[in-house]
């Protein structure tokens, strides 16, 4: 089985016990952390954003997976990257036009980020294509973006089927993300399409046994 990410969001945890909810991941060999932000306007929704990174950064040595789920994406980029950043995925939706969007994918490759774009579930996979040879990461969500616990859309499995055949096309070395209503149901069939990152919310955070449901997404 080639190697799969999970990277869990930590939109579902519990606040009050981060640190204990971070050691989680740890425990289960994880080493990756999803952050959601969400600013209210691009979706309905108002999540953590920067600062929260800013100050939790120093003391997690874990690759933080940061999805801005904004408006006016270009603004954000320089204080995510110093917030600690280590990937920025931006919405295509939240951009006017293609040259704005590779405008971000440049401007987050400056600070030394790596650039995710993503794409909600009525957007055409197609609009990822001309941008492969810039991304690090094309991020399909599986849901409707800004909300967790929904469940996963079927068709998803075509589209992530689709952006793996283009990107095997182009010899990209894009990486392919599912976000949204990812359990042990759904992530064989998000890695058989062609997934390599899989974002887990609830079914992790709000499972009795954390570390046993994380091999589970693996087996």
């Amino acid at each position: 089985m080639k190697n799969i990410i999970i990277s869990p969001s930590i939109l579902n945890s519990d606040f009050l016990h981060l640190e204990d909810e971070i050691q989680k991941i740890i425990t289960a060999g994880g080493s990756w952390l999803h952050l959601d932000v969400m600013d209210g306007d691009f979706v309905p929704n108002i999540s953590v954003g920067n600062l929260f990174l800013e100050r939790i950064s120093p003391s997690i040595n874990l690759i933080k997976d940061v999805h801005i789920m904004i408006s006016k994406p270009i603004i954000h980029i320089e204080k995510f990257a110093k917030a600690g950043a280590d990937y920025l995925t931006f919405h295509y939706e939240a951009c006017k036009d293609n040259e704005e969007i590779n405008q971000i994918i440049d401007l987050i490759h400056s600070y030394g980020m790596k650039a995710g774009l993503s794409i909600k579930p009525n957007t055409l996979v197609e609009e990822i294509f001309p941008f492969l040879d810039k991304l690090d990461i094309a991020l399909i969500m599986s849901v409707e973006p800004g909300e967790g616990g929904q469940k996963f859309i079927e068709d998803s499995l075509t589209r992530i089927s689709s952006l793996k055949h283009e990107i095997r096309k182009r010899n990209a070395e894009t990486l392919i993300s599912v976000d949204g209503g990812i359990n042990d149901k759904t992530a064989p069939l998000c890695i058989q399409s062609g997934a390599d990152i899989l974002v887990v919310g609830s079914y992790l955070f709000n499972s009795q046994d954390f570390v046993s449901n994380y091999k589970k997404l693996l087996k």
